[in-house]
């Protein structure tokens, strides 16, 4: 902010002609310099008190007086700047945990349509993707949104999840974010004796209610989701749910992993069903698209707990992490 001298003798040139404004003495204006310097925090050493001599003040005090200025209003832009950084990274923490716990009410409200327009990267997204059992992926937003289209909302079926410990990453560039949950839930409803004999037995409660079978669950999950930022709104790019038990509530799960285990066809069954529909019928998952991303496991008798999949870590772009 230094000014131009206009002459060798303390003085500044008046406009073009030599008749203008009277000399300004340059002392002058170091020492409104240093004024302005000392409004903005203070020089060094230096503090204005009422009755102070400004005159004292030379050229090269002034000189040092703006120049501290203008760190110290370099310094606070980069306060600034951090500042502003981390309260979009706290406000997206917030604006992600939301996308998620609202993909859950309206998962057990059975309210699909708005988790696709609401929730969902919008169709021709590149990269999209989902993956719910070891089968394989869904990687078109066709094959993603087959799960969620046409989704019924059976008479006398009741879902509660409860999304619990998030751990939350948002990329440095503001662009993406993953996040991983832990779901404990209960998932029930009644089968008709029809669709109950295609189903195993060991899905059932003992005794029927209103002439139906009854299928009550404990089910646990963890979730791990990859999100992109469209047009000022936070959405789910990549879909990884894995499940981490699940029991009949008259029985524990280390009892119902056990017959799993042991029998083939119902391990099958219980991999490929995307939901019990209307009247109980078993509705399977669609074709996948692909191969999975990674294999995971729920509760095994004779295998150590696995933690998949695996926590987010801080990430400056999205190139440099792994998908969800």
């Amino acid at each position: 902010m230094e000014t131009e001298a206009g002459g060798s003798q303390g003085e500044i040139a008046g406009p073009a002609g030599g008749s203008g404004a009277p000399p300004v003495d340059t002392a002058t204006i170091d020492r409104r310099r240093w004024v302005t310097a000392a409004a903005l925090g203070g020089l060094a050493g230096a503090a204005l008190t009422p009755g102070a001599t400004l005159g004292a003040a030379t050229a090269p005090e002034g000189r040092r007086a703006a120049g501290d200025s203008e760190a110290r209003l370099a310094a606070l832009e980069r306060q600034l700047a951090a500042l502003r950084l981390e309260t979009e990274r706290a406000q997206a923490r917030g604006e992600i945990e939301n996308v998620f716990n609202r993909y859950q009410f309206l998962h057990t409200a059975f309210r699909d349509p708005e988790i696709i327009t609401e929730l969902w990267v919008k169709k021709g997204t590149p990269g999209i993707s989902a993956q719910y059992t070891n089968t394989g992926t869904y990687t078109t937003w066709d094959s993603v949104m087959a799960y969620h289209r046409n989704r019924p909302n059976p008479v006398g079926k009741l879902l509660v999840h409860i999304n619990a410990s998030p751990v939350i990453e948002i990329a440095a560039d503001g662009a993406s974010a993953k996040g991983l949950w832990i779901m404990s839930g209960v998932e029930s409803g009644l089968t008709t004796l029809e669709h109950a004999r295609n189903a195993p037995e060991a899905f059932f409660e003992p005794g029927l209610v209103d002439g139906k079978k009854v299928w009550a669950h404990w089910v646990q999950c963890r979730y791990g989701i990859d999100l992109l930022k469209q047009d000022g709104q936070w959405r789910i790019w990549h879909f990884r749910c894995v499940e981490i038990s699940r029991a009949p509530f008259s029985q524990n799960w280390i009892a119902f992993a056990a017959t799993l285990q042991a029998n083939q066809a119902t391990q099958k069954f219980h991999n490929d069903l995307a939901y019990f529909g209307d009247d109980g019928k078993p509705v399977f998952m669609p074709p996948v698209d692909g191969p999975p991303k990674s294999l995971a496991r729920p509760y095994q008798i004779n295998q150590p707990t696995q933690l998949e999949p695996p926590l987010p870590k801080p990430f400056r772009t999205f190139s440099e992490t792994f998908e969800y």
